[in-house]
């Protein structure tokens, strides 16, 4: 029997959100869907930036807030796929792209505010939690629901 623990990870500063997030990236084999919860300013972004270094991706990682969607090349002919859908009431058009990304087993997704698309996200993603107790201070809650979810969980223990 397979069994989903939360994972709790405190993170003091944005150095090391960003390398737990490097740590997290170098895990990814691609086709994993990664779900960021959190308020503006949470460090969502950075831990993108860090899962970035991980998958071995140079460019500068920047935030989708006017784009909804960057994709950046890796690794082993991997892609990261990072969506933020604050900005949206309805993921219109975006859902036939995210839909694309989802079955693409070379891409491995990060969504921000996937809310409004919490219906397509499969079944087996990682969900990550920020809370922000203080300016630097970052408290993530990991919570797989599948197997490839708890196999990142895994290599983070």
């Amino acid at each position: 029997m397979v069994y989903f623990i939360k994972m709790l990870v405190r993170l003091n500063d944005e150095r090391a959100t960003k390398a737990f997030g490097e740590r997290l990236g170098r895990a990814l084999r691609g086709g994993e869907c990664i779900e960021l919860v959190g308020d503006i300013g949470a460090g969502k972004t950075t831990l993108t930036k860090g899962i970035a270094a991980g998958l071995g991706i140079t460019d500068t990682v920047q935030s989708p807030t006017f784009t909804i969607n960057r994709t950046y090349e890796g690794r082993d002919g991997l892609r990261l796929s990072h969506y933020d859908f604050y900005r949206l009431a309805d993921p219109g058009i975006m859902s036939d792209e995210l839909s694309e990304s989802l079955e693409d087993d070379a891409t491995v997704i990060v969504i921000e505010w996937g809310a409004i698309v919490g219906l397509m996200l499969p079944e087996d993603n990682l969900q990550i939690s920020f809370e922000s107790p203080d300016e630097g201070t970052r408290h993530l809650t990991l919570e797989p629901s599948g197997l490839k979810a708890e196999r990142l969980m895994r290599a983070l223990a």
